[in-house]
């Protein structure tokens, strides 16, 4: 990415502040050479990657499976993935719940051994998405106001691996994106 540095991300922040999300993941995908999109089949993930499927059609859609998910989250994920064809990978942690609850449990966030849970369920099979992937552009549905961490994002930052994150719906409300969902029959 030779033309959004952390030396000038800010003007761009700045020259994004007031664009579709459309528009946002039109501008990345022209500079990009392989970007991603990741996602949590949540309720409200469907914005993002209706967004990214109508830019991109044949854009990497990638979801850790902690072995966690609800019914809802699985009936979601099959839902959206036939309606918007997503061209979807999806990465699991080593272990199986089964053994992960024996070994460890279901810890707490305020638990010691929270950290070691998160490592095993969702950061190392993430890693081994961005190893497999290699992306230089990464979508995600993170949100100004959700964290503190959050709140000192914009649209435009930079992950801790040096790719550029892309977060084309962050100044959108839990109203705005609803409304948007129902817009788009979603």
């Amino acid at each position: 990415m030779n033309k959004i540095t952390p030396h000038n991300i800010s003007l761009f922040n700045t020259n994004l502040r007031y664009e579709d999300p459309e528009e946002i993941i039109k501008f990345v995908c022209d500079i990009a050479k392989k970007p991603i999109v990741t996602t949590s089949f949540g309720p409200l993930s469907a914005s993002l990657l209706h967004a990214c499927v109508r830019v991109k059609p044949d854009m990497q859609v990638v979801w850790c499976d902690t072995g966690y998910n609800t019914e809802a989250t699985y009936e979601h994920l099959e839902t959206l993935s036939e309606k918007l064809k997503l061209n979807l990978d999806i990465f699991a942690p080593q272990y199986t719940t089964a053994f992960l609850d024996y070994t460890m449990g279901r810890p707490s966030v305020d638990s010691d051994t929270h950290n070691q849970f998160s490592e095993k369920v969702k950061l190392e099979p993430f890693r081994r998405a961005l190893d497999k992937h290699q992306p230089d552009v990464w979508l995600s549905n993170l949100r100004k106001g959700q964290t503190e961490y959050r709140e000192t994002l914009d649209i435009l930052s930079f992950s801790e691996e040096g790719i550029l994150k892309v977060s084309p719906f962050y100044y959108y409300s839990d109203t705005e994106l609803l409304d948007y969902l129902k817009m788009n029959h979603l």
